[in-house]
């Protein structure tokens, strides 16, 4: 029986780690017409979910994630992930597996029951990239007991993986998923990996393997052996020079989570007509960028955030048959939320993080 109230953290506001409020009294959404409701078996922690709450996303923060002061004042204007002032309270949470407990009209009975992953991008039926949303962004999200979302959005999954294993998968996985084929990276390629412990990095490497490409990874000495285990090929030591050690237009793309300072390296490396694809800035977000390599180079940016739903379906598809390893460094109770994001900051060793209700 599915009870009336649940367990749940809320996001109260932007600032510290004290707006994050566990309570055991919100009431468990009814899913709409086209929704279902998921029971949340685990739920990973994000970047964005640190971003959102410090106000990161505003423009008025042009420093690491890690150094930026906490933003209340500019962020109230620009703080969500899309320029738009970011709605409070908030149930953040975007990787959920879980099972469906119920349906809302138009969702047939028989889909309850069902292990399933949750795609997190909300799409407009026109496919287009206006009016995007995400779950536990633009709606509630999976760090709760239950969640409504829609049926469409809601992928059965058959895999031997636990809860918390498949949860890893959805945000990170499908980025990775999208940064390669929005850079068509395909077999003999050479791939240059940057924040490759990381949640994204770490996936970036396996799919890259999987379509055949040489994966050079960029990471720290003491998380070297972990990434090359998952696949990579070489790894570059985080504070080395790029152009040192790889030498100039020695590799075809670069998939870049991190920004910052290497960013005019990894434009150096690529070679002539190569693309760089980027999701992420955790090192900085401001760069600065020679408009002659860009042009002289015929090189190719691409900014990566939406992905489409071919990208999960073919993502589930890799984990159903076992080709993706999931990389899992902690697990952690709902209500201590706040100690797995301190964990999450602290970024000492390889893999994600896990809420369980």
């Amino acid at each position: 029986m599915i009870p009336r109230t649940m367990k749940a953290v809320l996001l109260k506001g932007h600032g510290g780690l004290e707006q994050l409020e566990y309570r055991n009294d919100v009431p468990v959404p009814t899913p709409a017409a086209g929704e279902v409701l998921v029971q949340v078996g685990a739920a990973a922690v994000n970047n964005t979910d640190i971003n959102t709450r410090i106000g990161w996303y505003s423009k008025s923060v042009a420093t690491a994630t890690a150094d930026a002061a906490v933003q209340t004042a500019s962020a109230a204007t620009d703080g969500g992930w899309a320029g738009n002032p970011f709605v409070f309270p908030r149930i953040q949470g975007t990787d959920v597996c879980g099972r469906i407990v119920a349906v809302g009209a138009g969702v047939s009975q028989a889909r309850i029951g069902e292990r399933v992953l949750v795609d997190p991008v909300l799409r407009p039926a026109d496919g287009s990239l206006e009016n995007v949303g995400y779950v536990g962004l633009e709606r509630d999200g999976g760090f709760a007991e239950f969640v409504a979302v829609p049926a469409s959005n809601v992928f059965w999954i058959e895999s031997a993986l636990t809860d918390v294993e498949l949860a890893s998968f959805p945000c990170a996985y499908g980025t990775a998923e999208n940064l390669l084929t929005r850079a068509n990276v395909v077999q003999g390629e050479v791939v240059l990996v940057t924040g490759a412990s990381g949640g994204v990095g770490s996936a970036v490497v396996q799919l890259a393997r999987l379509r055949g490409a040489r994966v050079i990874a960029v990471t720290t000495r003491e998380k070297a052996h972990d990434v090359l285990a998952l696949g990579a090929q070489q790894t570059v030591e985080r504070s080395a020079s790029l152009v040192h050690a790889l030498g100039r237009d020695s590799v075809d793309g670069v998939v870049d989570v991190v920004g910052g300072d290497a960013f005019t390296g990894l434009l150096d490396v690529l070679k002539r007509g190569g693309r760089y694809a980027v999701a992420g800035a955790i090192a900085g977000p401001v760069v600065p960028l020679d408009l002659r390599t860009l042009y002289l180079k015929d090189l190719s940016l691409l900014g990566c955030t939406v992905t489409t739903p071919a990208v999960f379906a073919r993502l589930v598809e890799l984990i159903q048959q076992g080709a993706l390893q999931p990389v899992v460094r902690a697990v952690y109770p709902l209500a201590d939320i706040a100690l797995a994001q301190s964990d999450f900051l602290g970024k000492a060793q390889t893999g994600k993080i896990v809420l369980v209700p």
